[in-house]
């Protein structure tokens, strides 16, 4: 507590009363967030699935074709997007240098947000079994709706976003996220409102996650930070010397 102008006391911004309500206030926004952007997602799913012939998927399936010059970009997105890459190298790759940098609580949210993020998308998969496009080129398992690539994609971009709050981190995930989703519907395998569904799910059931961990990870993250300062601090304290 501190004293202020007028002689009332009030609370410290860096007591952990002050840390542990900003932590809560963190948490359910995140909660809320992720919540929402899920049942978009439900939402988008229900209406493709009742609307069949959706006028701006069958569009933009015709228009893509245009950036068929970007195809071998978009080949390559397919195979780091999915498949045994993006289900195990990718979330074992955050855990280890998440360990490495001695965040435990960042590899347990880089294993759980990526576990329930395609948990979520083959539920999803199944309760709406939506029909690929005919002209697909890739080799792609059933159920259109949500794209797994972009979810797993959002998901990604979530994870690094929370575990390292920058602005440049934030919009390298979100231009992650709009090339694979361009790059799913460049080879046929889904329809554009696959990818917005699937952006949505990865990106709600991260921030879901996110949410359940956020003091844990808050914690960790100033701890991170402390140890990060400690060189200069001692640095300088030997220069004054």
């Amino acid at each position: 507590m501190s004293v202020g102008h007028n002689g009332a006391m009030r609370a410290d911004p860096e007591s952990p009363r002050a840390v542990d309500d900003a932590a809560i206030t963190t948490a359910l926004q995140r909660l809320i967030v992720g919540v929402l952007l899920v049942a978009a997602a439900i939402a988008v799913g229900i209406l493709v699935v009742v609307e069949a012939d959706v006028d701006l998927d069958e569009w933009w399936n015709g228009f893509v074709s245009t950036f068929a010059f970007l195809r071998p970009l978009a080949l390559g997105m397919d195979f780091l997007g999915g498949g045994w890459f993006a289900t195990f190298v990718v979330p074992l790759f955050g855990v280890a240098l998440m360990l490495l940098l001695r965040r435990p609580w960042g590899a347990v949210f880089v294993v759980i947000a990526s576990a329930a993020s395609a948990g979520g998308v083959q539920l999803l998969k199944a309760m709406f079994g939506r029909a690929r496009p005919e002209d697909m080129i890739v080799v792609s398992d059933h159920g259109s709706f949500p794209s797994g690539h972009t979810a797993n994609a959002a998901t990604l971009a979530v994870i690094a976003t929370v575990l390292v709050p920058r602005v440049w981190v934030a919009l390298v995930g979100t231009a992650w996220v709009f090339a694979m989703a361009f790059s799913r519907t460049e080879v046929h395998a889904h329809w554009l409102s696959d990818t917005v569904g699937g952006a949505l799910v990865g990106a709600g059931f991260a921030l879901i996650v996110a949410a359940a961990l956020t003091p844990r990870l808050a914690a960790e993250g100033d701890q991170a930070s402390a140890v990060g300062r400690r060189p200069y601090r001692s640095v300088r304290t030997g220069a004054s010397a």
